[in-house]
């Protein structure tokens, strides 16, 4: 008899094969001796929607409102089903005496496996491989430790209470919004938070109330010296208070009080997951979140030079240390060969600061596979995420940056002055951010230093990092000429951008108004909202449905947003709910609770926030009307800020017609520099400018063939082709990429 295997993904399937010898191949599966080895394509079974349920819930209606079926049905998603149905023949070959579930280790890895198991209706003993890792290594272990499938039934049934109180609570909710108003509004548990946040974030930008404050330097002995307070800030909101001490310090001698220096070292960041690595790309590159696990899949599963994308942990398991110089030699490629034949001449050993077993769960934090790369198959962004996997791998790998600080204190008519130096001695991990500066790179020069570096540019060893600092000595008297006040006011905080608003929603315990050291913990515990797999998605769903909008690089509400928030029930306009559903799922997974109890509570939730729906007196408006009709209904139509340009949308939920008219490019303008917009149709296309500058698409076209730049023609007429379809996937395409290599 032999095993069937389920994994979670081909590619993780053909790595277990590979090491159970597997090598026969089949359609949707790989075949050896004693094992048979097949895949999933992550989800291949889905909740049913609600229109399988019977006639009642087909048409949207309020009074069919809520839909709660006795029994949650599943079906198979139908762009899936061919591999579900491989999956299911593999099953019931008679010669298959057990199967092993192989999915991800974790709640939603066990759904993915369990649904397709409950779906096809076999009945075989099951076993369960539970490694957080996909090394050769890793998974001879897990086989030789196969546990029993039975232990992990309650991490099921938690698995399956998440997603039904999510079908639930969502789709009614979002039915009761969208009948209510006849507009297409949706509102979730992890989607209507995230619109509070940036609310929130929008309502203390609007409240802040600026506060000019006063700081000081002083000439003496050649440098700048920086006035200090009683509580050493170098800056006060008392005018007078500087003045004062500018007045006693004028033309007076200071004498040196202290001399402190000390060795210091900065260390090199953490390892990248998903979220971090979004959060740099969109920093660095301005690369969306979806964009960002696009090419990072890609880098995965077709090129195979990074492991698993979709994992929140920045931290390796033991078991990969050994792999690590193979892994060195696979990217010893472009500007980090150098590095990577320095550190394979080094003993490797895993330190605590990026090994530990215990702070992975699933996967283990993004670091390149054994695989070498090419470069020259990469796409542009795909290169660049390569890059910053690369570069953040060996950095870690790399012993810190040490360097000496230097810190002289003088008083001068009982006013304290200061003067800070800093003077590299090893730059350690830095030597990456040196070759990355000198190929020309961006650099993530806000994390390079550690917080506490100059950011001024890459010092070389022996280079004073700031100020170049005399040799003075304790009790030196200095004479202080020209003084100099300096003055600035507070700022607000900055509109969130998507690497800002993923971190936020990663950790979203301070926008919470419940002040339960319990919900705030699992929250924190939990990952916050979404997952690392869904809050990208989370974020394009938000920009496709219109209720969040870019302005250059910030997000911000629309009026759709603002309202949505404002008739949605308040109970989803929280993380808490989510904080709430994480502690009783977890106590689900380990036997403290009941899914049943659990569900009751969900489904009477549910009646709940039909009936304020359903009763609530408010209003939807549409402000952003125009005076064109929809070709297709009649009515008139809705201008919209797409994420990439503007579209018009046909206020009637149930026409549906979209239709691009302006897109934002990478193609920059000529005058100001700044990205421009394609307008218009057929031969009257244009670039357009907020600055005024205007440009005929042909004489693009004509000014970029001079330059040499790389758009075809059939670049230019796919790219108008994908604007009839950019409702449907709001993201950039090829045609802005290659844009972004032009520099016009």
């Amino acid at each position: 008899m032999k095993s069937l295997v389920i994994a979670e993904k081909p590619s993780v399937g053909r790595d277990i094969a590979r090491v159970l010898g597997c090598k026969q191949g089949g359609n949707g599966y790989l075949e050896g001796k004693d094992y048979v080895v097949t895949w999933a394509l992550g989800h291949l079974i889905e909740l049913a929607d609600p229109e399988s349920y019977g006639e009642q819930w087909k048409e949207w209606k309020m009074e069919t409102l809520p839909m709660l079926p006795e029994h949650l049905d599943i079906q198979v998603i139908k762009k899936t089903g061919r591999q579900y149905h491989t999956v299911k023949k593999q099953m019931y070959r008679k010669e298959i005496g057990q199967i092993i579930i192989a999915t991800d280790a974790g709640r939603e890895g066990e759904l993915v496996a369990r649904w397709i198991i409950q779906k096809s209706g076999v009945k075989k003993p099951m076993k369960r491989l539970w490694i957080s890792s996909v090394t050769d290594k890793a998974i001879r272990q897990g086989f030789t430790n196969l546990k029993d499938a039975r232990d992990y039934q309650k991490l099921y049934e938690a698995a399956v209470a998440r997603a039904e109180a999510d079908w639930m609570v969502g789709l009614n909710a979002t039915r009761a919004l969208t009948v209510k108003h006849n507009a297409q509004l949706s509102c979730g548990r992890v989607q209507t938070p995230t619109l509070a946040i940036i609310a929130k974030r929008e309502a203390q930008i609007k409240a802040f109330q600026p506060k000019e404050y006063y700081g000081l330097k002083m000439t003496g002995g050649g440098v700048s010296w920086t006035w200090r307070t009683a509580q050493n800030s170098s800056s006060t909101f008392d005018k007078t208070e500087i003045e004062n001490a500018r007045k006693n310090a004028a033309n007076s001698a200071a004498v040196v009080e202290e001399i402190k220096k000390k060795q210091q070292k900065s260390y090199a960041p953490q390892l990248y997951d998903l979220t971090s690595l979004q959060q740099d790309a969109n920093r660095l590159f301005g690369f969306s979140a979806k964009q960002t696990l696009d090419f990072m899949q890609a880098l995965y599963e077709r090129h195979k030079v990074v492991t698993y994308p979709r994992t929140d942990s920045r931290y390796l398991t033991a078991d990969i240390v050994d792999t690590i110089p193979e892994r060195l030699r696979a990217c010893r490629v472009g500007i980090y060969a150098p590095v990577c034949g320095k550190l394979l001449k080094t003993k490797i050993t895993g330190n605590k600061s990026f090994v530990d077993d215990k702070k992975v769960s699933d996967h283990h934090a993004i670091i390149p596979t054994e695989q070498g790369a090419n470069l020259k198959d990469l796409e542009y962004g795909e290169r660049k995420i390569y890059e910053l996997v690369v570069s953040r791998f060996l950095s870690v790998l790399l012993p810190p940056c040490e360097y000496q600080q230097t810190e002289v204190t003088a008083v001068c008519q009982g006013e304290k002055f200061s003067l800070k130096g800093r003077i590299l001695q090893k730059p350690g991990w830095q030597e990456i951010k040196m070759l990355q500066k000198e190929a020309g790179f961006a650099v993530d020069d806000e994390e390079a230093y550690d917080g506490d570096m100059s950011r001024d540019g890459m010092p070389m060893p022996g280079e004073v990092i700031s100020g170049n600092i005399p040799d003075f000595t304790k009790g030196q008297k200095i004479l202080f000429t020209d003084g100099k006040i300096t003055q600035g006011k507070t700022k607000p905080p900055a509109p969130f951008t998507e690497a800002t608003l993923l971190a936020a929603m990663e950790n979203p315990v301070k926008y919470m108004e419940n002040s339960d050291k319990k919900l705030r913990q699992t929250l924190g515990e939990t990952g916050g909202l979404g997952t690392v797999a869904t809050r990208a998605d989370i974020i394009e769903k938000l920009f496709h449905s219109f209720m969040i909008e870019k302005r250059e690089q910030y997000i911000h509400l629309t009026s759709k947003g603002r309202q949505v928030l404002d008739l949605a029930p308040q109970g989803l306009t929280s993380p808490e709910l989510t904080a709430k559903w994480e502690q009783e799922l977890s106590d689900i997974a380990k036997g403290k609770a009941k899914k049943k109890d659990f569900e009751a509570r969900i489904r009477a939730y549910t009646v709940d926030i039909v009936k304020d729906i359903q009763a609530s007196s408010k209003t939807y408006r549409h402000d952003n009307l125009t005076n064109k009709k929809c070709p297709e209904c009649g009515k008139l139509m809705l201008e919209v800020n797409h994420k990439n340009g503007k579209m018009l949308v046909c206020q009637d939920r149930e026409c549906g017609y979209r239709k691009t008219i302006s897109k934002v490019t990478n193609a920059r303008c000529p005058q100001c520099h700044k990205k421009m917009e394609l307008v218009g149709e057929g031969e009257n296309r244009k670039f357009s400018c907020a600055c005024g500058y205007r440009e005929k698409l042909s004489a693009f076209e004509k000014r970029r063939k001079e330059s040499g730049g790389g758009v075809s023609k059939k670049d230019v007429s796919r790219y108008m082709n994908k604007m009839k379809q950019e409702a449907k996937e709001p993201v950039n395409n090829a045609f802005a990429d290659a844009l972004a290599k032009l520099k016009l």
